[in-house]
């Protein structure tokens, strides 16, 4: 796996901060931040999408929109 790191929320003062990686073997975006366990946040989430047993949430802030948006551009194919 060659995992490229695209940044990590420029305001977190520590270094266990909320991050964005890209596999650039398989263009697979991995996103490191907060886990959610809110039952009601997380009920209302599941309205639209069900989570299964694997899955997990991660909030992110928003500030972190553009390195998300360049991890993704990275991996896209251009036909």
């Amino acid at each position: 796996m060659a995992l490229q790191f695209y940044g990590k929320d420029p305001d977190c003062p520590g270094n266990n901060c909320p991050a964005v990686f890209r596999d650039e073997e398989t263009g697979d975006v991995y996103f490191q931040g907060e886990t959610v366990v809110d039952p009601t946040l997380l009920a209302r989430l599941s309205e639209d999408s069900g989570l299964s047993d694997s899955e997990s949430v991660v909030k992110l802030p928003a500030r972190m929109a553009e390195m998300i948006v360049e991890a993704c551009r990275a991996g896209a194919v251009v036909r």
